[in-house]
């Protein structure tokens, strides 16, 4: 049966995936938008506002991780570490994950959960980030390689795919916050790297006990630009990045210049990018406003779409750029560790969430991630020997006597420890059935956690605006 789902969503959806992420995303926000009442022109505007905005993001991460890349692997060849399987970033594991039939299946069954929470009224969510299902898919393959059948896998599946979607809605009003909009404004996320959000807010309130006080020496990196000037933007930050790891890679004078301005103008056109994302959803906002006052009674519909919409927020790149060395030097010290940070260098699966759990505070942001990449490092870590085998399975052309990849800062790290547990759990080990049981009852309960946590301060969120 599960076979039969599997080729059905490969007819499906494969001719549509196999045109990219930047046209699949086109076609959806066109067709949602003209499904919800725009005209079509207008529709197909924003539609190919997103898809730029999608091509944008894509090759300004692709020069800038290309360029650290390089420098980071003469810093391993000037100091002798022994960091034996290669960051390759995301964009690679995307296509693998892409590269498997059970990534369409897994796809299908989203859409169908989707639109059964809509339907009873348990998320006000439409998820249209359809390209981004890889990251909940790749735990499921993870599993399955791991000793699950493709039953539990779907389970697994389903089951955090189901937060990730009630996430979005928490997040909804902080969103709102962040980027200074109203209510009425439709753009949330499922990206699987705010499934860390639980985690972080578990350290957040640890900060709030013991150090609260620092967060007066803290600074909004918007505010601090707009005091110190150019000395103090995305141009500048990127600058000292730039230099910092030059430095540590023992660059010629002009590398290091190099490196410097690639990552000033890097950084300075994410936050230019970030803005188009805005106003690519006006044209469905519109409709979907439309739609909800005359069909249901005025029910607000959120659109999911992938994270960078908030990219123009200046704290996500001053916290990356700070936890960039800190990553490097934790992947040398850190026990277990294979991994050496190249491709996720700059630490995008991990500051989006650091953003809203803790509203742009700075210091937190940066102490916190730290606390928290040793989670990335392992979970590549161990997901190495299976991408590796996967990859070469599917491209070997490309794969084959590479050596073991993986990505540093893979979104949904504790997903990949979950999925590690359920599948060995699943070939009846009884020490990972219990490790299994414990691993996703406690992953549930701090989500539950959470979510109160999030809907008190989206209370305030209400009381504020009145």
């Amino acid at each position: 049966m599960f076979q039969s789902i599997v080729d059905i969503s490969n007819k499906i959806f494969q001719p549509i995936i196999d045109l990219g992420a930047p046209v699949l995303m086109l076609i959806i926000l066109t067709l949602l938008a003209w499904a919800f009442g725009v005209k079509f022109s207008k529709a197909l505007e924003g539609g190919i506002k997103l898809a730029i905005a999608l091509t944008g993001i894509g090759a300004i991460m692709g020069i800038l991780t290309g360029a650290f890349s390089k420098t980071m692997q003469a810093f391993v060849e000037n100091t002798g570490f022994d960091l034996s399987v290669t960051d390759v970033g995301w964009a690679p594991l995307a296509t693998v994950t892409w590269g498997s039939p059970y990534t369409l299946f897994f796809l299908l069954v989203m859409v169908v959960v989707n639109i059964i929470m809509l339907v009873t009224n348990k998320t006000d969510t439409l998820d249209v980030d359809i390209f981004d299902i890889w990251h909940l898919s790749i735990v499921g393959l993870f599993s399955i390689y791991m000793g699950a059948n493709i039953f539990i896998a779907t389970l697994l599946v389903i089951f955090i795919g189901v937060l990730k979607i009630i996430n979005s809605d928490l997040m909804k009003p902080t969103f709102d916050d962040l980027l200074n909009a109203p209510s009425s404004n439709p753009m949330t996320t499922t990206h699987m790297n705010y499934m860390m959000n639980p985690i972080i807010m578990v350290f957040d309130k640890i900060f709030d006990k013991i150090f609260p006080w620092l967060d007066k020496y803290d600074f909004d990196a918007a505010a601090l630009n707009k005091k110190v000037g150019f000395w103090g933007s995305k141009f500048a930050i990127g600058v000292y990045l730039g230099i910092f790891v030059g430095l540590l890679g023992k660059q010629d004078l002009k590398s290091i210049f190099a490196l410097a301005f690639t990552a000033g103008v890097c950084l300075e056109l994410f936050s230019i990018i970030g803005s188009w994302f805005i106003a690519s959803v006006e044209p469905l906002s519109q409709g979907i406003t439309n739609f909800a006052n005359k069909k249901l009674e005025g029910r607000k519909l959120n659109i999911g779409l992938d994270w960078p919409f908030i990219a123009g927020r200046a704290e996500i790149w001053a916290a990356a750029n700070v936890l960039a060395p800190i990553m490097l030097l934790e992947a040398m010290i850190l026990p277990g560790n294979k991994l050496l940070p190249l491709g996720g260098i700059i630490a995008m699966g991990v500051t989006p969430a650091l953003l809203v759990v803790t509203r742009g505070k700075l210091i937190r942001m940066i102490v916190i991630g730290a606390l928290e990449l040793p989670l990335f490092l392992w979970s590549g870590t161990i997901m190495a020997d299976f991408i590796t085998k996967t990859a070469v399975k599917i491209d070997p052309s490309n794969y084959a006597g590479m050596g073991l990849i993986s990505h540093t800062t893979m979104e949904g790290p504790v997903e990949k420890f979950l999925a590690y547990v359920v599948g060995k759990a699943s070939t009846g080990e009884l020490n990972y059935i219990l490790y299994a049981v414990i691993g996703l009852l406690a992953y549930l309960l701090i989500f539950v956690w959470y979510a109160k946590e999030m809907k008190k301060r989206n209370k305030e969120y209400s009381l504020n605006s009145k």
